[in-house]
């Protein structure tokens, strides 16, 4: 580096070592046994890398990258893949032997992977050391690696035989005597056997010449009955009649001996006749090779750095999360606030929920679930006493994207028309029975039994019932179709059916989430803290709304360019930022916009933007928690991907599964930050040291993903350290839940009539 004065510089360097190693990682090599004479000690089961830039470091006058260690044989086949594209093996013949092919990924169990090729380093001289060549071993092989540094070890590294001899002159004795044809190969027979202090006849120059053809004969018969059984494996591998590849050869036997190249050849095309092998002489393989691997390397880890950096803003650290959690505090205040109700985000809405279950609670009653693309119609029957216990029948119904984008008239239609044929379904025409209207939609009530709707979420549109009562469309709707009657007791968010339906099993359930579809929370709250509703004594359930959280700007310095994204091209624009960023309707579509953003860049898809990917909606949240999953390898992400029209390398499919993880992290972390300030504010309400509550959960999200339960229920853990919370799973919240809703409020009903 000081003779080509670059040592102020931090280049990318290339390591060829060459011995047998164990490689992870590109930069990484674990040294399993020395070869060739070499014996450091402290250096057998150790990462080479590491030990190079110790030493590095230690000198101190200079900097390098190491980005590659590199098999001396996998350089040469690099050095002649350059020049031919065909080359797909490497071979070394010279003080040592080895060989390195390309082999389908599929193959090697070792690493993850399914798709494309990668380099086998064989190591192919220590075949043998299984006694699998005992067969062919002779009395002097033995002897030679009896007295090697190595005994019972590499024992497919062809040496000389020739004990009188030692082993320098042995490869000196065989590059000038093995021309058998020649006198001038007798004549240099007779000049080296001289120098060692023997008299030799012609008759023992002769037999000399002899062993040292018979020995180099056998050693390119067995190089080339190895490299043959490469190449068969090449051949069956692409399933060709006949395989056209190159071979890249280095090593100074093979150079330099006058004889060896023309019999390797002339064996291996013997071996293996429906072949056409081109065999190519390496130019300096462990350094031009080790280069291109280097450069390929640092391409790669190039490109590895700008994909950290885009998924860098979806990692939130600590505080980050910390802050949230301020923040989702204040906004809670502001939404309890009689003078800041109005303009608060998450609008903390009353929902007259005085009270959970208290296993009086006794009857038939009709639940309806309106929440998503499907609707539900559910006949549950409570049971009190020592047989405690909750019937139901449903069915379900789908609502058409028409419907859902139409008129109010045709939805709430669609709806009776659903009701009437359940009830048909039932033989219940008859019977006026209680109904609980579990509505999944920000409302504002003013009673248990009435709902102004504020906003539609997820897709819905339709006109005319955006500010009116739910309850009395509904009602309305009912008299129209004049077929049966119906007590509309209450109106249900699906967020409160879940803690309700949670506390039927567990007292000490308080908190309602749902992390499914969308993202909501609810939480009983002191009265006298809700200040839009009169009264102060006692509790009332409070459906937060919290997807709206956000919509103030107050999570800007969060949002990443791919959420705003996702937000200009949603049906509500600016609203439920939260909500967009946490729940199962939006995952899908912030990870096909980083998706379409790393393609443009070149890191994805060779570059090439499909049809496919360019359609909204079409990666659909659940195609996440299949990817993350962890059963699954590379191969099945790949064939998610392929069903999605995504032709996908091993390479992309890695890249995608991670960016699904992020995504999906930061998701749980977000709805955990939210969740630590709700039960942190329980927590300060009742002036408790320490609080112990159960949060009853519902939605795919939470129940299907294979990280997000756990991811979030961490983060509760890490920023609300005051806080025991207790994670119960809700058995169907907006179906059992409305019920056991309607269930409380016929209870309070009759208690308040009796009081009257």
């Amino acid at each position: 580096m000081e003779k080509q004065k670059i040592k102020d510089k931090k280049l990318p360097v290339g390591f060829t070592f060459s011995f047998p190693c164990a490689q992870t990682k590109l930069d990484e090599a674990v040294l399993l046994t020395w070869t060739k004479k070499f014996k450091a000690s402290g250096v057998e089961g150790m990462d080479v890398v590491k030990l190079l830039n110790k030493a590095i470091k230690k000198r101190g006058d200079y900097q390098a990258d190491i980005m590659a260690v590199v098999n001396d044989t996998t350089g040469t086949m690099m050095t002649c893949g350059f020049d031919d594209q065909r080359c797909e093996v490497g071979i070394i013949i010279g003080t040592g032997t080895n060989a390195c092919y390309m082999e389908e990924l599929r193959h090697i169990d070792l690493v993850e992977g399914d798709e494309g090729r990668m380099c086998i380093n064989t190591e192919w001289g220590a075949f043998g050391d299984n006694g699998s060549l005992e067969d062919i071993r002779t009395e002097f092989d033995r002897e030679i690696d009896r007295g090697s540094i190595n005994p019972g070890k590499q024992l497919n590294k062809i040496v000389f035989p020739l004990p009188f001899v030692n082993r320098r002159v042995k490869t000196f004795l065989m590059y000038n005597t093995c021309n058998f044809r020649t006198k001038e190969g007798l004549k240099k027979c007779m000049e080296i056997l001289t120098r060692l202090g023997v008299e030799p006849s012609e008759e023992d120059c002769l037999a000399v010449q002899h062993v040292c053809t018979i020995v180099s004969f056998r050693s390119a018969n067995l190089i080339s009955a190895s490299l043959g059984a490469i190449l068969c494996r090449l051949k069956e591998n692409k399933g060709v009649v006949r395989l056209r590849t190159t071979v890249g050869i280095d090593g100074s036997l093979y150079k330099m001996h006058p004889q060896y190249a023309r019999r390797l050849h002339k064996t291996v095309r013997r071996l293996v006749p429906d072949s056409d092998v081109r065999f190519l002489l390496s130019e300096s393989g462990s350094g031009k090779g080790a280069a291109m691997v280097t450069a390929v390397a640092y391409r790669l880890t190039e490109q590895a750095r700008h994909i950290q950096q885009t998924l860098a803003e979806f990692r939130l650290s600590k505080n980050q999360l910390l802050e949230v959690k301020k923040r989702m505090k204040v906004e809670i205040e502001r939404g309890l606030k009689k003078d800041s109700h109005k303009d608060a985000t998450v609008k903390m809405l009353p929902t007259f929920v005085r009270s959970t279950p208290d296993g009086t609670e006794n009857g038939d009653f009709l639940a309806l679930d309106l929440g998503g693309t499907n609707f539900r119609v559910l006949l549950v029957k409570i049971r009190s006493g020592k047989r405690r216990s909750v019937e139901m029948h449903n069915k379900i119904y789908a609502i058409p994207i028409e419907v859902m984008q139409g008129t109010g008239e045709e939805l709430f239609d669609h709806i009776v028309h659903c009701i009437s044929d359940f009830l048909d379904y039932m033989g219940m025409k008859s019977a006026r029975l209680p109904l609980g209207f579990t509505f999944s939609f920000p409302c504002h009530q003013t009673s248990l039994d009435a709902g102004i709707l504020v906003t539609w979420t997820k897709g819905f549109k339709a006109t005319d019932c955006e500010g009116e009562d739910v309850v009395e469309l509904l009602r309305e709707a009912i008299k129209r179709k004049e077929e049966f009657e119906l007590d509309v007791v209450a109106i249900v968010n699906d967020t409160v059916g879940t803690m309700m339906t949670c506390a039927y099993e567990e007292p000490t359930c308080e908190v309602g989430l749902i992390a499914g579809t969308g993202s909501n929370a609810c939480y009983m709250e002191e009265m006298k803290n809700i200040e839009i509703v009169p009264g102060t004594e006692g509790r009332m359930c409070v459906n937060m709304e919290w997807g709206a959280f956000g919509d103030n700007g107050c999570l800007d310095d969060i949002r990443t360019t791919y959420d705003q994204a996702v937000d200009e091209n949603s049906l509500n624009e600016g609203k439920q930022r939260y909500e967009k960023m946490c729940s199962g309707m939006y995952l899908g579509e912030i990870v096909r916009q980083i998706l379409i953003d790393l393609t443009k860049r070149g890191f994805l898809f060779r570059g090439q933007i499909s049809e496919t990917l360019k359609t909204r909606g079409i990666f659909e949240t659940k195609f996440l928690s299949q990817i993350e999953s962890d059963r699954l390898a590379l191969l099945q992400v790949r064939a998610i991907l392929q069903q999605l029209g995504l032709d996908s390398t091993c390479d992309d499919s890695i890249i995608v599964k991670e960016v699904c993880g992020t995504v999906s992290r930061r998701a749980a972390q977000l709805c955990g930050a939210g969740m630590a300030a709700v039960v942190d504010k329980i927590r300060e309400n009742r002036g408790l040291d320490h609080l112990d509550v159960t949060v009853g959960v519902d939605g795919t999200l939470y129940k299907l993903h294979p990280h997000f339960s756990r991811i979030f229920q961490q983060t509760v853990k890490e920023l609300a350290p005051k806080c025991d919370v207790n994670f119960l799973l809700s058995e169907d919240g907006s179906g059992k839940g409305a019920a056991l809703i309607t269930a409380v409020g016929c209870r309070q009903r009759e208690l308040d009539a009796q009081q009257h």
